[in-house]
């Protein structure tokens, strides 16, 4: 198909030049041209193609504008590069190489486009999904989707890239086989974490967002679900990374399921001799009236226990978010001392009677 073309050219070339016109006069004309037409496209998308979509009801459209305005821009000035080699008589013997290349380059550009917007629509979809779906389907799903979707455009994009290269595909992809087999074989540890993230998808023991207790004893909220590692944000303001599989096959607690609702308990001890109803008013008092506890359930006081040298009391509130658990606790324990004090009660410190025997 190329050699035909190219004798079209050639042709075209003996008309021009037994015509009088410069071959050079044809390529300066031709990249010219196709500048000055690759603005006026670049100049409609962006100035009235951008605003229509705009007023559209359709999410994600005047991204996918904004993708192809340059797509289209370099493979408008491609063409006039690509017609205009044909007319360059000391590229003779090269054009051909030169023509390859500039197929090459458009090929990249568009796989890159085409790779952008095709993770735009699966976001869209993605949300559309999961926010109808009764099944095992989450947002956190649609970066590995995106994955897999640019993994396969740019594969295709490969295929098309040697087809152009006039490269047979069939021993390249039985070579890829046998790649892949050993490669499979050597890596069997990343395809574990492969297939962990996998589950960690279907089964959504948590989401990026939610707070969890890891089998170490560690507390973090999950920062990102990746195809082979989770990441996970401590107290400490440091991620922890940890295999997929390895997160698969943990006991892990979630915070903030089946509800965001944490139970958070702050113990006491007072003196013996403290009046206990009393007491347990004056504490749920300051459980009632601290900002972040939650109404419902209410706040609760128990007198759990007369201890070797105090007498015990548990208080339990409940908060809204797992995020403000330690904040809240410690709001709550500032409160409590200031009231134990304010009211009088004594706070025991441990004491041991010792007996001699003369």
């Amino acid at each position: 198909m190329i050699t035909k073309y190219i004798g079209e050219i050639n042709q075209a070339l003996e008309f021009y030049v037994g015509a009088g016109i410069s071959p050079y006069a044809i390529v300066v004309l031709l990249l010219t041209g196709s500048f000055f037409l690759a603005q006026v496209i670049s100049f409609i998308f962006s100035h009235i193609i951008v605003k229509l979509t705009i007023r559209t009801k359709l999410e994600g459209d005047d991204k996918i504008i904004k993708i192809l305005e340059p797509s289209i821009f370099y493979s408008v000035l491609f063409w006039g590069f690509y017609q205009a080699l044909f007319f360059m008589e000391f590229l003779d013997g090269y054009v051909i190489y030169f023509s390859y290349i500039i197929q090459s380059l458009t090929i990249i550009v568009w796989v890159s486009a085409i790779s952008k917007i095709v993770q735009i629509i699966i976001g869209g979809l993605g949300s559309r999904v999961a926010a109808r779906s009764k099944y095992a389907v989450d947002e956190g799903m649609v970066p590995l989707f995106n994955n897999v979707s640019s993994i396969v455009v740019w594969f295709l994009g490969v295929a098309v890239l040697l087809r152009v290269w006039n490269l047979d595909l069939t021993p390249l992809l039985a070579s890829a086989g046998i790649a892949g087999l050993a490669v499979a074989l050597a890596a069997q540890e990343t395809i574990s974490h492969i297939f962990g993230g996998l589950s960690l998808y279907l089964d959504k023991p948590f989401r990026v967002g939610d707070r969890v207790q890891l089998d170490s004893g560690e507390i973090g909220d999950v920062l990102e679900i990746g195809i082979r590692s989770t990441k996970i944000k401590t107290f400490d303001e440091t991620v922890v990374i940890i295999p997929n599989n390895i997160v698969a096959s943990s006991r892990i607690i979630n915070y903030n399921k089946p509800k965001s609702k944490i139970k958070v308990k702050i113990d006491m001890s007072l003196a013996y001799g403290t009046n206990v109803n009393k007491a347990k008013a004056a504490i749920l008092d300051v459980l009632e009236t601290t900002e972040g506890v939650e109404k419902d359930p209410s706040p609760s006081v128990y007198f759990t226990e007369m201890g070797d040298f105090a007498l015990k009391f548990l208080a339990v509130v409940w908060v809204a978010n797992p995020k403000k658990q330690f904040v809240t606790k410690t709001l709550l324990t500032e409160k409590l001392y200031e009231r134990i004090n304010k009211e009088k009660f004594i706070i025991p410190y441990p004491t041991q009677e010792v007996h001699i025997k003369r």
